[in-house]
């Protein structure tokens, strides 16, 4: 056996030698190809944050009139005017070398005590177009910079005096399906106030059930986008087309001449011509039911919208002696408002992004649930904190991070009138204070 081995050891000779020759001298050129993806995620993430550490942000508090006499389609044109202000993205230099990112906003309704706040973090840089976009709907308004709320709870929690419970949300659907909006409420069909339905007046109700010692976070990133970053319009039209029936159609196969003539041969009959397509008299729109009709019309009016890249999450966090769990479904109810079967619906994302802990069927895993809790509860803190999406510092992606136009953020996050939102716990201002007439005469 061994001269037989050894035999074809001698034989296979001329032909191992030169490929071992080849990899020890060629080992290192196919590591540049396996090593490039993880290594331009790690030089732009190096990069990107380098350009985010250098952006400078500000919170902006909101603070609310009692009479608001604008619809919520006000706050639409705002949102519109915001996506205009950040919308600037990178060329190819300042991409993989400056590092520049799209930026975001976040708007947070935060309830702090039971005391209801609205803040919008923007870039320092655009502070005032900022606030510009907003005054020029919202005239009544007080605008200020105040510090960041999240750094007055201890930067430890959970700990053995705080707990928490919070969540990331998901589509249930592709982009392109709409959520419902203020225009499903019929608030622009009211003319009085204390008529309109207004999304937000159950979170404020709800906000105000938070106790001295809990807060209630509810945050909304929210960065313009196009085609160009995310193709959801691209992805809306064909999705119309589908429940259209719009399809196009292909010719039928024309058979090679060789092929039939053997066809002739065998079965003795001429070859048969391919048959026409019949053409219907209905078009294939016309067939369509009430529901799908509807459908398309909400697909539609959703992609002819600016879009933002959005990551919607909340926390509900207190003292322990405080602590309620179930007041977690005060948020769940929010969103649940916002929820249709046939188009589009926001949930709780699940595992990973949420402060819960499912048993494995690996059983010594499950000893460890109590440190991959808190490791859940401290990630989702942290990523609230420096407001960065659930999969960070990954790419995100749907359905953890999804589209919405202006609409529909403007829905989630607006303004409310006393008379449709009438919350206790929304400290209002009576008055706006005003700039002094240019014809004031002044001591000299």
């Amino acid at each position: 056996m061994f001269e037989f081995l050894k035999s074809i050891a001698l034989i296979l000779k001329p032909v191992l030698g030169p490929v071992w020759l080849v990899i020890k001298n060629w080992w290192w050129f196919p590591l540049p190809f396996i090593l490039w993806k993880p290594f331009s995620f790690l030089w732009l993430w190096w990069r990107s944050d380098k350009f985010a550490k250098e952006v400078k942000p500000v919170l902006l508090e909101i603070k609310i009139p009692k009479e608001i006499v604008k619809p919520i389609r006000a706050m639409e044109s705002v949102m519109n005017s915001l996506w205009q202000i950040l919308y600037d993205p990178p060329d190819w230099w300042e991409k993989w070398i400056e590092g520049k990112i799209l930026l975001s906003y976040s708007f947070e309704i935060v309830s702090i005590g039971g005391n209801t706040h609205f803040f919008i973090r923007v870039p320092k840089a655009n502070q005032e177009p900022v606030e510009a976009a907003i005054y020029s709907q919202y005239p009544e308004v007080e605008i200020s910079v105040v510090d960041d709320y999240t750094q007055y709870v201890p930067k430890d929690i959970p700990n053995k005096e705080w707990d928490l419970w919070g969540a990331d949300y998901k589509f249930a659907k592709p982009n392109p399906y709409p959520i419902r909006t203020y225009l499903d409420f019929e608030t622009e069909r009211e003319s009085v106030e204390e008529k309109r339905v207004d999304p937000l007046a159950v979170l404020l109700e709800s906000m105000a059930k938070i106790k001295p010692g809990e807060q209630f976070w509810i945050q909304i990133i929210a960065g313009p986008i196009t085609d160009k970053e995310i193709p959801w319009t691209e992805e809306g039209k064909k999705i119309k087309d589908e429940l259209a029936r719009r399809t196009k159609g292909t010719p039928p196969p024309q058979k090679p001449i060789i092929l039939e003539a053997a066809d002739v041969l065998i079965t003795g009959e001429p070859p048969k011509s391919p048959e026409a397509k019949k053409e219907e008299i209905l078009p294939p729109e016309m067939k369509l039911t009430p529901g799908e009709r509807e459908i398309l019309s909400a697909i539609e009016r959703k992609i002819t919208k600016r879009g933002f890249k959005t990551s919607i999450r909340f926390i509900y966090l207190g003292k322990k002696e405080v602590f309620f769990k179930p007041k977690l479904r005060l948020a769940l109810g929010f969103f649940s408002d916002f929820c249709t079967q046939h188009l589009n619906s926001l949930f709780p994302h699940g595992q990973p992004y949420i402060t819960k802990i499912k048993k494995s069927w690996f059983l010594p895993l499950n000893l460890l649930i109590n440190r991959r809790l808190y490791l859940r509860k401290r990630s989702i803190f942290r990523k609230y904190k420096i407001r960065v999406n659930p999969k960070f510092p990954g790419k995100a992606s749907w359905p953890s991070s999804f589209v919405l136009n202006t609409e529909e953020l403007a829905s989630l996050f607006h303004f409310p009138g006393y008379g449709s939102a009438p919350a206790p716990s929304l400290k209002r201002i009576e008055t706006k204070k005003g700039e002094p007439p240019a014809n004031l005469p002044i001591d000299e």
